[in-house]
């Protein structure tokens, strides 16, 4: 695992994520990690959402397609 090293951050945000950690019952490092982690994977929660709901329109308008592994092996198996 990385380390990461944060230079210059003003005491009162030190201050503000000790008070946010002391409140989740998490150590200061274990808070950091929690929002570092949350802040980076906002973007794949993102994505996740609208592939779910792209996924849901299109059932919505076509109706669940059909599996199509078996046309996938016929195709294959002739070739």
């Amino acid at each position: 695992m990385a380390d990461v090293k944060i230079r210059k951050l003003s005491d009162w945000v030190v201050e503000t994520l000790k008070i946010r950690a002391r409140s989740a019952g998490r150590s200061l490092e274990e808070e950091l990690r929690h929002v570092l982690t949350e802040a980076a994977m906002e973007p794949r929660r993102r994505f996740l959402e609208r592939a779910t709901a792209l996924r849901a329109d299109i059932r919505d308008q076509h109706g669940i397609l059909p599996d199509s592994t078996p046309g996938i092996r016929q195709e294959r198996d002739r070739a």
